[in-house]
């Protein structure tokens, strides 16, 4: 099996699960470590995580409440003694009120009533785990009231970084924001929907929750008329019924704006809990909406921009092709090869697509070198050769002129550099060559020896292989290297 390159983790928060029911620990635990940033641990009652604690440290402990030995409140007060200032979920089966306000006076940051839903569980765990959103310590002189503001505040921060998280295409990202806004408010069902200022119609394009139906073409005129009214004022509306099934028992509607247009609704009905939305609700609803507004209208911005750009600059690649037809199509198939090994590495997407463009734009610089010597039918002189090896200098100049391309311009810059330190232009070596470009390397090479030039034939696809092997750790990284050999492995299966 080859090696697979993937990129450096952060470290994982360490959660301690504190219950003697297995099945319960286990589902917490497993549900934790698949979100990739937790390492979740486990404790069978309040005794064992003491001692867990006094060797070891811990950023959350959630624990049960009734357990043999040492329950849950014990563990606190335990906790509270020895000065583990740590931030403590509870999950009981009846969070009695007196319990409730105890528990939340000695620090506890949260409640979830059995049996819960893990997704939300894992929003807590998330929001209360936050850089910055627990006070060290978490003092139990802390008021009631200092703790709700905390949580507010946190709550507005994980909103915005939530949605500046948003990753993939608009659907994605609109399917992002109706999650999100289910679990900020504990809502049943979600929707949000694009506006025909036309036609003055909604059109649903992401839904989720129990019973959404109602957002489609059978949406009442009533539920319209609130839509429309959010649209009209720009503003959010939080409508109560006890008769209306659409609404009942209450509905927030707020708008999408993009520089003052509006783009669409964001709708959310019923509380999980079957009461109505507060102010708060509302409040916490409308802010999300603004913020997807703010992160969509940067996202069109920025794609407009950046495939303007590109396109300037493929223009200049589609010139060089005019006079040389290997270079673009040569570009197109290193992009293609490079995307398959990126993935199969496990980049991120973000990763995958600057590689895509700068694979794209990487003999840009080719544009600078005089016909004679491009398309020169023999071997090059020194002096030609000297000239061909400018090229990534001059592609990197060209592109440096954009900064939204930073990225990319050092890719096109380093992707003549070698393993061992021998390429051009700068002589680096090992992982001092930025990754996409060892990628890229890889792929523009294997492409330039099994393409036929004006001076020579394209070499055998088993020759060209052979190459590639014979300069691992040489030319190229070996890791990169036995990916590359495993997609053509791929690639030649029946």
């Amino acid at each position: 099996m080859p090696d697979v390159v993937k990129m450096e983790k952060v470290k994982s928060k360490v959660v301690l699960v504190v219950d003697d029911y297995a099945p319960t620990r286990n589902l917490v635990v497993e549900a934790l470590e698949q979100q990739g940033n937790y390492e979740g641990l486990e404790a069978e009652n309040g005794i064992e995580a003491i001692k867990f604690l006094e060797k070891n440290p811990c950023e959350m402990v959630i624990t049960d409440v009734m357990m043999p030995g040492m329950g849950g409140m014990e563990l606190l007060q335990s906790m509270r003694e020895r000065d583990f200032y740590i931030p403590v979920i509870m999950m009981t089966s009846r969070p009695a009120v007196d319990l409730t306000v105890s528990a939340m006076k000695n620090g506890v940051v949260d409640f979830l009533q059995k049996p819960f839903d893990i997704d939300k569980l894992l929003f807590k765990v998330d929001l209360y785990l936050r850089e910055g959103s627990v006070p060290n310590p978490v003092s139990p002189q802390d008021s009631l009231a200092m703790k709700e503001e905390r949580e507010q505040l946190s709550l507005k921060s994980y909103v915005y970084e939530a949605v500046e998280r948003a990753a993939g295409d608009n659907d994605e990202i609109f399917q992002t924001i109706v999650e999100l806004a289910m679990r900020i408010v504990d809502g049943e069902s979600c929707a949000l929907l694009l506006y025909d200022k036309e036609y003055r119609k909604f059109y649903p394009k992401a839904q989720k929750g129990e019973n959404y139906g109602f957002y489609g073409a059978n949406t009442t005129s009533t539920i319209t008329d609130i839509y429309q009214e959010a649209i009209d004022n720009k503003d959010a509306v939080m409508v109560h019924s006890d008769s209306d099934p659409f609404i009942l028992p209450s509905l927030i509607c707020a708008p999408l704006l993009i520089r003052g247009s509006v783009l669409g609704v964001l709708s959310i009905r019923k509380k999980r809990t079957g009461g109505v939305f507060t102010k708060n609700d509302l409040h916490q609803i409308l802010s999300l909406a603004k913020r997807a507004s703010l992160n969509l209208e940067n996202k069109i911005l920025y794609e407009s921009m950046y495939d303007n750009l590109t396109s300037t600059f493929m223009a200049l690649v589609a010139a060089i092709q005019a006079r040389d037809n290997y270079t673009e199509e040569h570009s197109r198939r290193v992009a293609e090869t490079s995307v398959k090994m990126a993935e199969k590495m496990g980049l991120p997407p973000t990763e995958v697509e600057r590689l895509r463009i700068a694979s794209l734009l990487h003999d840009l610089g080719k544009i600078s070198i005089p016909d004679n010597v491009l398309l020169k039918p023999g071997n090059l002189t020194e002096k030609e050769f000297e000239i061909i090896r400018q090229h990534p200098l001059t592609g990197d100049t060209i592109l440096s002129y954009i900064p939204l391309l930073d990225d990319e311009r050092l890719i096109v810059r380093h992707h003549h550099e070698r393993w061992d330190g021998g390429g051009y232009p700068d002589g680096l070596a090992g992982n001092d060559i930025p990754l996409l470009a060892r990628i890229m390397a890889v792929a523009d090479s294997f492409d330039a020896m099994t393409t036929d030039r004006p001076y020579r034939k394209g070499l055998h696809h088993e020759t060209a292989i052979s190459d590639i092997k014979a300069n691992k750790n040489k030319q190229f990284d070996k890791k990169i290297v036995d990916v590359f050999l495993g997609i053509l492995e791929d690639d030649n299966k029946p």
